[in-house]
């Protein structure tokens, strides 16, 4: 993986001064235990960086691990690794803004107990608007500390220019897709492409049991402010297929409980509840069972395409936010299976196009079209076939070891 060392000086000892002005210099090469503090923000990053754990404990089982995370990453570290996923998966401009505090302290209280643990390296995971100005502020008072970054955030979306900012203050970018390693090196910063995490753990349709034909899935988001917006905007075309086929049915994918409780109070009153069932913490399973789907823009999906379920796209926030977001992305398409294809193999319906009729004559191609059907997952194929090979994780934890060990 990595064959160089650090480009910031990482083949110097991490090195920090106390209150005296003497130097405090961390455990030696011949240390029998190295350290690493991990940062994991929410449920998606435990569940990457428990992956990541275990990929280290196989390839280095001296290596202790530090930091915060979620229970996942706890169960594998033990000792005093902090669970604090629930406290920091917030969402939202406002969100954010309301947090500030609490965000402000925890952001203070991370870099102290790096400076008391002193590790061999910081691993930061996904979580950019944390763990972007962690990696900054660490570089600023630990200028010899190497520092990676896995599970690269999405920048060449929304803002290019901080790519530059990112190499002056991260050794290694771990990327989860092929074209990002070019766009970091442009700027100088070093990356590697490690594939992507759900190539190994949703399996090929080939070993899946056949779908429902008359079933249909909708997966409006993992956040209330999606759901509230979006599903709306689905049950309607969902009713518009009913009108064409009466034998039709949906099932909705709630990421939680309290979405699944917005979801039915959705539902109630509107003489549709017998055709929807609504499931919760289930959608790749869903994903396997439906023959058609309607899908919120996000992870999910790229977790369709890799599930073989032909899907449309569907995105709807506030104006505002739609207007704001218009102003700083910079790609053509959402969904991550029309980036990979750099076209538009899955129909996007976008704020004001996203209109019940036109989802729903979409849908119907899907479900009754054989060579529509056989064309989106062929460009599926496709796509996942530039998503690299073998467990991203296993790679991931390869290349960290190589580069600690150049940075030593």
């Amino acid at each position: 993986m990595a064959s160089e060392p650090s480009g910031r000086g990482g083949e110097r000892p991490f090195t920090r001064t106390d209150t005296s002005g003497h130097a405090e210099a961390r455990p030696s090469e011949a240390s029998a235990v190295t350290t690493v503090y991990f940062v994991a923000g929410e449920r998606s990053g435990d569940d990457h960086g428990a992956a990541l754990l275990k990929a280290l404990c196989a390839r280095a089982p001296e290596m202790r691990f530090v930091g915060r995370g979620g229970p996942k990453m706890r169960a594998i570290a033990g000792g005093k690794f902090r669970d604090w996923i629930d406290e920091t998966a917030v969402v939202g401009l406002w969100e954010v803004i309301r947090h500030y505090p609490f965000f402000r302290k925890q952001f203070q209280a991370t870099i102290s107990e790096i400076q008391a643990v002193k590790p061999r390296a910081v691993v930061l995971i996904d979580y950019p608007g944390f763990n972007l100005r962690l990696a900054h502020a660490l570089h600023v008072k630990f200028p010899e500390l190497t520092i990676i970054y896995y599970i690269s955030p999405q920048v060449w979306a929304w803002n290019r220019r901080r790519v530059s900012q990112m190499a002056r203050s991260i050794d290694l970018m771990l990327c989860i897709f092929p074209f990002e390693p070019e766009l970091y090196e442009a700027s100088g910063l070093r990356a590697i492409f490690v594939g992507h995490p759900m190539i190994s753990v949703i399996p090929s349709g080939n070993a899946a049991p056949p779908r429902d034909d008359k079933l249909v899935g909708l997966f409006p988001g993992s956040r209330e402010r999606e759901v509230k917006k979006i599903f709306p905007v689905m049950r309607q075309a969902a009713l518009e297929l009913s009108h064409q086929d009466h034998d039709l049915r949906f099932v909705v994918s709630a990421a939680s409980e309290p979405l699944a409780e917005l979801i039915r109070a959705d539902l109630h009153g509107k003489h549709a509840t017998g055709k929807f069932s609504v499931v919760t913490g289930d959608a790749r399973s869903v994903m396997g069972r439906v023959n058609a789907g309607m899908v919120a823009s996000g992870t999910a999906t790229l977790e369709a395409a890799l599930s073989e379920l032909p899907f449309v796209l569907i995105y709807r926030v506030a104006w505002l936010t739609y207007l704001a977001a218009r102003l700083v992305v910079k790609v053509k398409y959402l969904g991550m299976p029309n980036v990979l294809a750099n076209r538009e193999i899955v129909p996007e319906f976008i704020q004001h196009k996203a209109q019940p009729r036109a989802i729903a004559a979409a849908v119907a191609r899907l479900l009754t079209d054989k060579t529509e059907r056989t064309r989106m997952l062929t460009d599926f194929a496709g796509a996942a076939q530039k998503l690299g090979r073998g467990e991203a994780s296993v790679n991931a934890a390869e290349a960290i070891v190589t580069e600690l060990r150049h940075a030593g």
